[in-house]
């Protein structure tokens, strides 16, 4: 007894401490989502996203899937339980989020466009309002999925095809199609073109077929689900890395015979009074009735304008970090380009990787790299030159000048070792060319979006899973009360009653129970490999997977009760018996209180927000910067203390000094406020805001506590999961070695 007693201590023990240590990384995770989102909002000189994630909080789970299979980093996080956009100018529109999400939580939608002046003016077809045949593919018409620009391209194509059917051929020297951008948007445009029979001709200013993907780093994910491209069909793979895909773009162009010109710099299209355009490029001029324009938004990279630029060793972009090694190497900008750039050319060994921007400090890059460029420094795997522009490149080196603090004129002149430069000043957006050639990006001549069809009402499969489960109960139910006479009798007495050679736990159709048992929990735990495609599995929707998962839980329960012949006993299959029964409903009390108390924590947490955008603006409205930073530092500090408590004990202590920390902050900023002469009014409106943004995180912190208390029910339910399935391996072992299986037990 005092052994059991023991371990059994030891065991509760450990699983408290995990426990406390699995909430508290938990908290510091979320707390790094928040600020990652914090600073993406207050980033600026970065217009908003045009395409971007949206969580239906009714829907979402919190499973975390969409946050696993995001193939981009920092874009979606689990902030209290459910998912969250942290940084949606990170998302480039890759939609595994949406196919993967069980519940339909997940949308791909369209941000605010209505006045951006970087979005074109096109029909239904993708056409230009203001230019007659002239058409836009791609990530110039702000959809940034490929499987998206492939569809536009083979939709332009077959609509071109359809205007020309019936009129004359086109005069000599006129084609019925100039295609501009080989990416993936245009060679599905040239590959539906050579479909249909246009004659048409295929340029780009990249040697190579392959657009913007030719120009991602080495061995990027670039696909992440089927597509299909026209005279291919179905490309078999779900996913492709930028390698295998443009080596498969260029053996469809071989294929196919596709009139591709590279090194073609496009220009301008001009519109002719009959009707045909006028393609200006830098090696000559073509004309054609109709033009597509299927280029990036990032357009041609941007120069810096100094002697030596064009110089082999200057490259605009980093295709494969790990074929720099023992280099010294000189990157110039200061966005997240250049800095990941930076970071990646610093991990290759015997690297020296200089670091240089024009202004005082990175403060326009994702805090992620920002921690990171932080630990290089610090590491001296990287050298900053900060207030630095470059004057002149040459053959092993490079020419700066290094400004004062002050930003005055003059400074110091400076000479960079240089094997290797990379110059990622961002690009110049050819959206002037497209403005000359006719293309309207103003606002109002945009057509107003189709309305938004009402949502069909679904669930989350739980229905369908609950009907087949209430109908096996029945059938159960039905089955026990219909040999009632065996069931009803002592485990002692049934020994002598002919039915128990039929129903025994080790003979027939007891075993067959048991094995149908075992089956349904092998199908159970099957959802964690499609969950976490694990060993490749990745077909069927989630939701599907989620729904079977219900349903042979259930099942398994009742299976394994008539196995056991109802009557459990203390034995390895009996403990693995109470193990699944507990499973099931730590499962399904989870599932039933996480229903509403991760909407109820993220909505406070976007209330919270609001109100510290809120007391921002106070803070200005205020007249007084150095207050209001003040200010700001105060408050967030004070609800830092309030929301961030790494454990329930720390929550206790917090809420004892509550209106004492309150009050003690809203006494000092009135006595700052003051001194600093702000108005009255203003400093009672930053008063009521301090109080209000307070109430609002301690009642945040509450709704955290309870969540992370019905949290625990999901991790208990996983590890209650790995003891069933040790239990239930010892039944089976023992069964095998006792022979059930050999001395005739299935018959």
């Amino acid at each position: 007894m005092s052994w059991m007693l023991l371990v059994t201590m030891l065991v509760v023990l450990a699983l408290a401490f995990a426990a406390s240590w699995h909430r508290r990384v938990d908290l510091q995770r979320q707390r790094r989502a928040l600020a990652d989102r914090a600073d993406a909002a207050a980033r600026t000189a970065t217009a908003a996203p045009i395409q971007l994630p949206a969580i239906d909080l009714a829907k979402c789970l919190g499973c975390g899937t969409c946050v696993a299979s995001c193939p981009e980093d920092g874009v979606l996080q689990l902030v209290h339980g459910q998912a969250a956009v942290v940084n949606a100018a990170a998302c480039v529109g890759h939609a595994r989020c949406v196919a993967e999400c069980p519940a339909s939580a997940v949308t791909l939608t369209m941000g605010d466009t209505s006045a951006r002046d970087d979005v074109p003016a096109l029909d239904e077809s993708l056409q230009s309002v203001t230019a007659d045949g002239l058409y836009l593919v791609g990530e110039i018409t702000a959809r940034s999925l490929i499987r998206t620009a492939i569809e536009q391209g083979r939709q332009v194509a077959a609509t071109i095809a359809v205007r020309l059917r019936g009129q004359p051929p086109a005069p000599k020297g006129v084609h019925d199609l100039v295609i501009v951008g080989a990416g993936p948007g245009g060679l599905s445009c040239a590959l539906a073109g050579r479909q249909h029979g246009l004659d048409f001709v295929l340029i780009d200013q990249e040697p190579v077929i392959g657009g913007t993907v030719a120009k991602y780093p080495r061995r990027k994910l670039v696909l992440t689900e089927p597509i299909e491209l026209p005279l291919h069909g179905r490309m078999p793979q779900r996913e492709y890395g930028k390698e295998e895909l443009i080596a498969l773009w260029g053996r469809l162009a071989r294929e196919h015979a596709l009139p591709f010109r590279g090194c073609v710099t496009f220009d301008r299209a001009e519109r002719q009074d009959d009707g045909t355009f006028v393609v200006r490029t830098d090696k000559g001029t073509l004309r054609a009735r109709h033009v597509v324009i299927a280029v990036g938004r990032r357009g041609s990279p941007r120069r810096l304008g100094v002697p030596g630029e064009e110089l082999p060793h200057v490259a605009y972009s980093l295709l494969d970090a790990a074929a720099y090694q023992d280099r010294h190497v000189v990157v110039v900008g200061g966005g997240d380009s250049a800095v990941e750039t930076a970071l990646a050319l610093a991990e290759q060994p015997g690297n020296s990787v200089a670091l240089v921007h024009r202004q005082a400090s990175f403060f326009r890059i994702r805090r992620r790299n920002q921690e990171r460029l932080q630990a290089r420094l610090a590491e001296g795997r990287i050298e900053a030159l900060l207030r630095t522009e470059v004057t002149s490149i040459g053959d092993d080196h490079v020419e700066v000048v290094q400004r004062g603090g002050n930003g005055g004129e003059g400074g110091v002149a400076l000479q960079l070792r240089a094997d290797d430069v990379f110059v990622m000043a961002g690009g110049t957006a050819p959206f002037a060319q497209l403005a000359t050639s006719g293309i309207s990006f103003d606002p109002a001549d945009r057509p107003a979006p189709p309305p938004t069809a009402a949502p069909e009402p679904g669930g989350h499969g739980l229905l369908p899973a609950l009907a087949i489960a209430l109908l096996t109960a029945a059938l159960a139910l039905g089955f026990v009360l219909w040999h009632r006479d065996y069931y009803l009798l002592s485990t002692a007495a049934r020994a002598a009653d002919p039915k128990h050679a039929l129903l025994r736990p080790d003979r027939s159709l007891g075993l067959w129970f048991g094995l149908f048992a075992a089956a349904a929990v092998v199908v159970n735990l099957a959802y964690l490999l499609r969950r976490n495609q694990w060993l490749g599995v990745r077909f069927g929707s989630l939701a599907a997977w989620m729904t079977t998962h219900v349903g042979s839980g259930l099942l398994a329960v009742l299976l394994a009760l008539l196995h056991a012949a109802m009557a459990p006993r203390q034995t390895a299959g009996g403990y693995a018996f109470w193990a699944l029964l507990v499973l099931l409903a730590t499962g399904a009390i989870g599932r039933w209180f996480y229903a509403w108390l991760p909407r109820s924590t993220n909505g406070r947490e976007l209330r919270l927000e609001a109100l510290r955008q809120q007391l921002g603006s106070a803070g200005a409205f205020a007249g007084d910067d150095a207050f209001a930073r003040t200010a700001r530092d105060a408050v967030h500090a004070l609800l830092e203390r309030r929301q961030w408590r790494a454990s329930w004990p720390g929550r206790v202590l917090a809420l004892i000094g509550l209106q004492w920390d309150l009050w003690w902050t809203l006494r000092r900023l009135r006595s700052q406020g003051a001194a600093a002469g702000v108005p009255a009014d203003a400093l009672a409106d930053v008063v009521a805001r301090t109080r209000h943004a307070h109430g609002a995180a301690v009642a945040l912190a509450h709704f955290e506590d309870l969540r992370a208390l019905m949290g625990t029910w999901r991790w208990l339910h996983r590890w209650v999961a790995l003891f069933m399935v040790l239990i239930l391996v010892v039944h089976v072992v023992a069964a095998v070695l006792r022979g059930v299986f050999t001395g005739g037990g299935l018959w």
